[in-house]
């Protein structure tokens, strides 16, 4: 049997820093579910009272940043959705609520400070979303519902909405800019 042999120079992230490397350098270290949680609260009601209609779906997303260390950041991706069901005399009652806080930890090397945060904002959940995406649908079919396939999220819209209403907050008077 032959001997595999890989000649590969390139370091690790995590690894020293070759020298002269200044080329900027991005990796997953490890992505994670942090918390996940399923309620089906109106079982098995909800499951038999289910109309012919759609529920509807409410759905909020949030991400998270700490840095850990001079090149690790942890990134949080926080996916809430709630099914409600419109029963026949018109009441709502919730089919199901899922949350989940899935984690991934970067490296980031030699990355100009002004590009770290749209990478963790944008590129980042980016890459995360499918992951999160799959568990979401996984946990809803496993609660006895058709799996909760959610649309991909537009990160850069999102990123760019905060800039302005950060922006735009920072220009309103404060009351020591009123007197």
């Amino acid at each position: 049997m032959a001997d595999n042999v890989f000649e590969n120079d390139q370091n690790p992230l995590s690894g020293p820093a070759p020298d002269g490397a200044d080329m900027p350098q991005v990796g997953v270290i490890t992505q994670y579910v942090k918390d996940l949680s399923f309620e089906n609260p109106n079982a098995p009601a909800s499951l038999q009272n289910m109309t012919a209609a759609k529920p509807a779906i409410d759905v909020n997303v949030n991400v998270g940043v700490h840095r850990l260390g001079d090149d690790v950041y942890e990134v949080e991706l926080k996916i809430s959705a709630t099914a409600n069901n419109t029963l026949e005399d018109g009441k709502n009652q919730v089919a199901f609520a899922v949350e989940l806080v899935y984690g991934s930890l970067f490296g980031l090397r030699n990355v100009p400070e002004e590009a770290v945060r749209a990478f963790l904002l944008v590129q980042a959940p980016m890459l995360m979303f499918p992951f999160a995406r799959r568990i979401i649908a996984d946990a809803s079919r496993d609660g006895g519902f058709p799996p909760l396939l959610l649309e991909p999220i537009n990160f850069e819209a999102l990123y760019r909405a905060q800039m302005a209403q950060d922006q735009q907050g920072a220009e309103e008077p404060t009351p020591e800019t009123l007197n």
